[in-house]
């Protein structure tokens, strides 16, 4: 404080000194270098000259007067005049040394912060009580950061460790078919029965194959692709039907079951093709993870601005501190890894981030009989 004090005395005696400098120096203009000119001209037109003979000097004499009914506007231009350039001095040397200040003000604060982000330092210790807002805003700026920084190395660690099981996974299969393959090759007078077995295998393993190389094309993508909606009218209830459809032999083998809950004519505004991963991706995850031989429930409601969209399962109950993780990305239960149905852990969020791009809202809850998935999604 001190110190800023003291520089504004500087800074008003400096604008002084300019203006007392300038004043000296139109007086040295028009007293020493234009003295004769300006001397005529004054006496020419501010000036009256006549002879008077005076009484006491027995002689005539040249007399001047000013006229000052031109003087007297003269002094007032003149007075004028030189207000106006000393507020012009003051406004230019003031922008100068505002802008000086400026400048000094952002260094000052690009130093303290650049500080306080790379040290252990409290803000305070760094940012005067005046400034208290602005530490305010860094402290909360750097808090954010911290935890952006933590959130994306967790996501890593998780892409990376997903990444080294579905490698991992991957031999697995790839082993198991060419082993199969290998023995229908080496053995010509394999039973029939027994070679229709060996192909079912290859074959199966030949799918599981193709879902971990799947699964890895979806890694890249989803970390590459930008989700663009392409909106136009639709028929809910048709690709819900649809989906239910593309899942009937997979039902069929568990012998699981889905019951459609609705009413006609649950249109709305939204990109079918993205919507419809959406909801295929909850409709695979409550039958991967439903008890055997249980029913999935799909309800369809609707309001008067939203349709509401619930999948149900009977199983396991997931836990609360599992259950808030699980629409992040790469997440999956531990139990998940090395089964059949482990996923990449890509599906739920990117169903999360497609209906949050139509606005509207993905929440799952779960208890000791049943899970549920819930999506709201705007009408228009």
């Amino acid at each position: 404080m001190k110190n800023n004090k003291i520089k504004k005395g500087f800074s008003i005696i400096l604008i002084i000194t300019i203006a007392i400098i300038i004043c000296l120096g139109i007086y040295f203009f028009i007293d020493f270098i234009v003295n004769g000119a300006f001397v005529d001209w004054f006496e020419n037109n501010y000036m009256i000259t006549e002879n008077r003979f005076l009484p006491e000097a027995s002689d005539e004499v040249i007399l001047h007067s000013p006229m000052w009914s031109k003087v007297k506007p003269l002094l007032l231009g003149v007075f004028i005049g030189s207000v106006l350039i000393c507020v012009v001095i003051v406004i230019v040397v003031s922008h100068f040394v505002a802008k000086k200040r400026e400048k000094k003000i952002v260094t000052d604060i690009s130093q303290k912060l650049r500080t306080y982000m790379n040290g252990t330092a409290d803000i305070t210790d760094i940012f005067p009580r005046e400034q208290a807002e602005i530490s305010a805003q860094i402290t909360e700026i750097k808090s954010k950061l911290l935890h952006n920084e933590q959130v994306l190395k967790e996501e890593t660690t998780r892409k990376n460790d997903l990444i080294a099981y579905l490698a991992h996974d991957l031999k697995t299969p790839l082993t198991s078919t060419i082993g199969y393959l290998s023995i229908l090759d080496e053995i010509d007078d394999m039973p029939k029965e027994q070679q229709k077995k060996y192909i079912g295998v290859a074959l199966d393993k030949s799918y599981r194959l193709e879902e971990l190389i799947n699964e890895l094309f979806d890694i890249a993508r989803f970390n590459s692709e930008e989700i663009i909606l392409e909106k136009e009218e639709l028929n809910l209830n048709l690709m819900i039907e649809q989906i239910i459809d593309d899942f009937y032999p997979i039902l069929k083998e568990l012998n699981k079951n889905i019951e459609l809950k609705t009413k006609d004519n649950m249109k709305l505004y939204a990109d079918p093709d993205k919507l419809s991963r959406v909801f295929g991706n909850i409709v695979k995850n409550a039958i991967n993870y439903s008890s055997e031989e249980s029913n999935i429930i799909i309800n369809i409601e609707k309001t008067d601005s939203d349709i509401i969209v619930e999948v149900k399962n009977k199983g396991k109950q997931i836990p609360k501190e599992k259950l808030e993780r699980l629409f992040e990305k790469f997440y999956r239960a531990d139990s998940s890894r090395t089964s059949k149905t482990g996923g990449s852990g890509l599906g739920l969020a990117i169903a999360k981030d497609i209906v949050e791009l139509h606005n509207g809202k993905i929440t799952a809850e779960s208890n000791e009989t049943e899970t549920i998935f819930r999506v709201e999604l705007p009408i228009k």
